[in-house]
This record gives structure tokens, sequence and C-alpha cells, in this order.
């Protein structure tokens, strides 16, 4: 089942690169911005500098970000243990595509959505938009799929919506990152012929 890891700490490295890259990125970025306020504040996605000083660098920069450990622990964990099967299945610039384009229209969507004074970070909308893929192979490629990750999928996505509607959560980053990824499934797989299964 994709949410079992039963590769070495090398093997995996080597398997799944990407998230492997990301997942140092989070780790490094994390540690800057507890050093250095100011680069928190340039990175974060601060959408009246977004909108009044043309920072769009701040859509893709804010999804690496992470303050609190919690926030880091949680978004990379759920990277590290759910994103595996995906990278496996598109290679590696295809996730990268789905992986940064999902966390971009969650990011388009707080920036419409939220006040000028949200200041968004975190791949949580990236997250989510890993799960909208999932979700679109559940219905729309279901042979891709055994049936006990099928059952994962759905609690997963329950659960994480479930835990969107607290306080201090961007509500609309996880939705647009999982309607996000529902929307990018058809894109990334409409050649797919490979023989990986979840």
């Amino acid at each position: 089942m994709f949410f079992i890891r039963t590769e070495s700490f090398k093997e995996y490295l080597r398997f799944y690169p990407v998230i492997s890259t990301i997942a140092v990125i989070h780790i490094i970025i994390f540690l800057l911005v507890n050093i250095s306020t100011e680069l928190r504040d340039l990175l974060s996605g601060w959408n009246f500098a977004i909108i009044y000083f043309d920072q769009y660098w701040r859509l893709i920069s804010s999804i690496f970000v992470h303050v609190e450990p919690t926030h880091l622990l949680f978004n990379t964990f759920s990277l590290i243990l759910f994103g595996p099967a995906l990278e496996a299945m598109l290679g590696r610039f295809k996730f990268i595509l789905a992986y940064l384009g999902a966390g971009i229209i969650a990011n388009f969507a707080t920036l419409f959505l939220a006040s000028l004074a949200t200041a968004n970070i975190g791949a949580s909308g990236a997250i989510f938009g890993l799960f909208g893929i999932y979700l679109y192979l559940l219905f729309m490629k279901p042979e891709l799929i055994d049936s006990n990750s099928r059952q994962i999928i759905i609690i997963i996505v329950i659960v994480g919506l479930f835990l969107t509607f607290r306080p201090n959560i961007n509500i609309f980053g996880h939705i647009f990152g999982l309607i996000g990824g529902l929307a990018l499934g058809p894109i990334l797989f409409a050649r797919y012929k490979g023989k990986t299964r979840i």
C-alpha cells in the first residue's frame, strides 16, 4: 500500500530525490526564518506585498516556509509518507509540477479570497494538492489503486478536511489545494501508460 515505507534511508533518497530535496529545503528554510525575521517577512505570502508591490515570488516561496516546529513536522512528514507513490508514477518533472502547481493554486486562492493582511506560509496547499490527485485517481483511474489504498485515501481526505476548520488554519489554501490537485490530475495523467500502482 502506498502509505507504507519499507525503504532504507539511502534507498529513499535514491528512489524519491524530489521529495527528499523538498524535505531538506523545508528544514533549511525553517532554520533560516527562525534566525532572521527579515527573511521570514520576505518569503511569506503576504497578500498586501503581492498585490501592491508585485512581489509575486511570495506565491512560490511561501510554500516552503514553516515557522512552528509542529507545522514543519506535519507537512514534511505528510510529504515523505504520501508523496512517493506519485513521484514514482509521475517522474521527477511532473511531480514538481504537481507539488508547485497545487501550492500556487492554493496561494492564488488565498490572495483573492483572504484579507490583504494575510501572510500565508506552509506547504499545506501543496500537500492537499497531492491528496486531490489521489482523489482524481480514485474516481477516474481506479485500476491504479488497490482496495486498501482507496480506503486510506478517503480517510486521509476526510480527516484532512475536518482538521482544516480550526483557528489559525488557511482554509482557502487547504480547500483550493485539494481542488488544484483534482484539476491537475487529468493533465498529469493524460498520457500515463505506466504499470505502477498504488
